[in-house]
């Protein structure tokens, strides 16, 4: 074993068409599960990085996929500080949640060059969609605003990436 995951060599594995044995937040994985199995130091650690992540009791196998294992490997390395300026008053939970790890990496990397969001180099998906989310939890909303001019766009039925602002 090597940081709480399988390799795989010391057990048999099963056919290679089995899919992740993980629920994430409450939907069923569908990736082609890797060699790394869900023991009880990830499940630890998924618990304690509070990671909407648990087995399927339907599963016949512990081996989880490649995105969630770099994922749980991402948690597992975050260090959370006490008097970190996110320990506001807010929590997370007041704010609508956003999954980018479902975007491609393309549009993670194009996003990190819009906002010139700094990282260091080689970052694999999930690390740069952490670094994504802390930048995109900064970013100041006037939500009044938006809808204003969101509700005022839907009535003149244009958009700015139109060029004209007259609708089909």
């Amino acid at each position: 074993m090597n940081n709480g995951f399988s390799t795989g060599e010391e057990d048999s594995r099963g056919p290679s068409d089995q899919i992740c044995c993980l629920i994430d937040d409450g939907e069923r994985c569908r990736h082609t599960a890797g060699n790394a199995s869900y023991n009880k130091r990830i499940q630890k650690t998924v618990t304690q990085r509070r990671l909407k992540l648990s087995i399927d009791s339907h599963a016949h196998h512990i081996y989880i996929c490649d995105f969630h294992k770099t994922r749980i490997q991402c948690a597992r390395t975050k260090r959370r500080r006490k008097d970190s300026e996110e320990d506001s008053n807010e929590t997370d939970t007041d704010l609508p949640e956003v999954d980018l790890y479902q975007l491609q990496v393309n549009t993670l990397r194009r996003y990190k060059r819009h906002y010139k969001v700094s990282t260091r180099p080689g970052m694999n998906k999930a690390q740069l969609a952490d670094t994504i989310m802390k930048h995109f939890k900064t970013i100041p909303v006037k939500e009044k605003e938006i809808l204003t001019y969101f509700i005022y766009m839907v009535k003149s039925n244009s958009n700015k990436l139109d060029g004209g602002g007259e609708g089909p």
